[in-house]
């Protein structure tokens, strides 16, 4: 997955907007004010970000050693940072996994939005 096609995706969602609040060079993805991506779209490796379910988010770093981290930066409990693109030792994440877990992290953050936002999202 290029940064090009990692941030279309995050922008896929609904009411996902791309932010800058930290530096022109960090992208946070948000939905409805509450962040579920960041990344370094100009980093070596490419790494994101992402929301995670606590046990899903030990299970994914035990399964995937190296590739997914406890978060850089977030609260290790429920974040992740995952490696899009190659790894320095050559290893690499399917991108459908990589698109599986942003969907995830995105679900997550609205799962815990209130319930008059979430049905507003539901509206054309």
């Amino acid at each position: 997955m290029t940064p090009g096609e990692l941030r279309d995706y995050c922008l896929s969602f609904n009411a996902a907007v791309e932010d800058f609040p930290f530096n022109p060079e960090t992208s946070v993805f948000k939905v409805l004010g509450k962040m579920f991506a960041l990344t370094s779209l100009d980093g070596r490796p490419l790494t994101v970000n992402l929301k995670c379910d606590p046990d899903d988010a030990i299970r994914l770093r035990d399964d995937h050693p190296g590739l997914i981290v406890p978060g850089w930066h977030m609260n290790k409990r429920h974040w992740n940072t995952v490696t899009v693109g190659g790894a320095p030792d050559g290893g690499r994440l399917p991108d459908r996994v990589v698109r599986e877990l942003v969907e995830d992290s995105y679900d997550l953050v609205v799962a815990g939005l209130p319930r008059a936002e979430r049905l507003r999202l539901d509206r054309p």
